[in-house]
């Protein structure tokens, strides 16, 4: 029976991936980076949390050492000041949890598959978002399936890398193109739905998630004007096409946590319904204000996620 206040330290998992004589975490793949998420994540949830985030922490430090020695052992203090220090590096949005994208800071992996996670390059808003997702779901599925997949990592890693920009050979790509249906294909149909696609292309920020329109009755014009402005980017004074998409994408990102595309047109139908008053299919500044007033109502934490 372990000690109280300890974490006990097993088998190492993370040992293997360090060099033998420098100690370092070495180059990962994508294949092998995916069986350390997959090793730590152990409920499939996307997250490395709670106690799953104390058995990384405490085999990712004592995996320099060469072997277990003895009862090695952590105590409830060090594990405590060890996961501040390293969450306070690590962990972007502040949420407690490690996400792929975050521990994809951490590990070293190979420089294409790095690329990948744009962690220094995330899209302006959902409009963004909308258009990209327009651009690669080729056959209008309502999925990004394999191949498409495999035809926006390769655009991806062109765009990253630009006029110093290889071509990656294609067995790499198929690799990259499994590994990423692997960790964000959550569903497991082979195939992203809108809400799995926007993990692995994140958007800098969901402007409707800050407090002035969550449980919130001092909604200002400014507040309004901001919002119009973000989503009506021709300027045209209309929300319309993709523009409301990527609006309705992020309404419907504050009470869903899995939706596909399906989802997003009966929820644009709903929406439409209720606030379009001039029937034109497109939102005006007007029928904005009704929508983002009914969401500022909405109290705080009603969520169905």
């Amino acid at each position: 029976m372990d000690a109280p206040g300890k974490w006990k330290l097993g088998g190492n998992f993370m040992r293997q991936f360090r060099d033998k004589n420098t100690r370092e975490i070495k180059n990962l793949s994508a294949a092998q980076f995916m069986e350390v998420w997959s090793h730590y994540d152990k409920d499939g949830n996307g997250y490395i949390e709670d106690r799953e985030l104390d058995n990384f922490l405490t085999e990712f430090v004592s995996s320099v050492n060469v072997a277990d020695v003895g009862p090695e052992t952590v105590s409830e203090t060090m594990m405590a000041e060890l996961k501040e220090s390293f969450m306070e590096a690590y962990d972007d949005n502040k949420d407690g949890k490690i996400e792929i994208r975050e521990l994809a800071q951490l590990l070293p992996l190979e420089e294409s598959f790095l690329l990948l996670f744009r962690f220094d390059n995330p899209l302006e808003s959902s409009v963004d978002f909308m258009k990209i997702w327009r651009e690669y779901d080729t056959d209008g599925s309502g999925f990004i399936e394999a191949d498409e997949l495999k035809n926006f990592l390769k655009d991806l890693l062109k765009e990253a890398k630009k006029e110093e920009y290889e071509p990656v050979q294609e067995d790499k790509l198929i690799e990259y193109t499994d590994t990423m249906l692997q960790i964000f294909d959550t569903n497991k149909d082979g195939r992203l739905q809108l809400s799995e696609m926007a993990k692995l292309l994140p958007v800098k920020e969901n402007f409707l998630c800050r407090s002035a329109f969550k449980g919130c009755s001092n909604l200002t014009r400014e507040d309004i004007e901001r919002v119009f402005s973000l989503y009506d980017q021709d300027n045209n004074g209309k929300i319309e096409n993709e523009e409301l998409k990527g609006f309705l994408k992020d309404l419907l990102d504050l009470i869903k946590r899995d939706y596909d595309a399906q989802d997003l047109l009966e929820f644009q139908d709903a929406i439409l319904r209720g606030c379009d008053f001039n029937k034109d299919g497109k939102i005006n500044k007007k029928e904005l204000t009704m929508i983002l007033m009914a969401l500022a109502k909405r109290p705080s934490g009603d969520e169905s996620k």
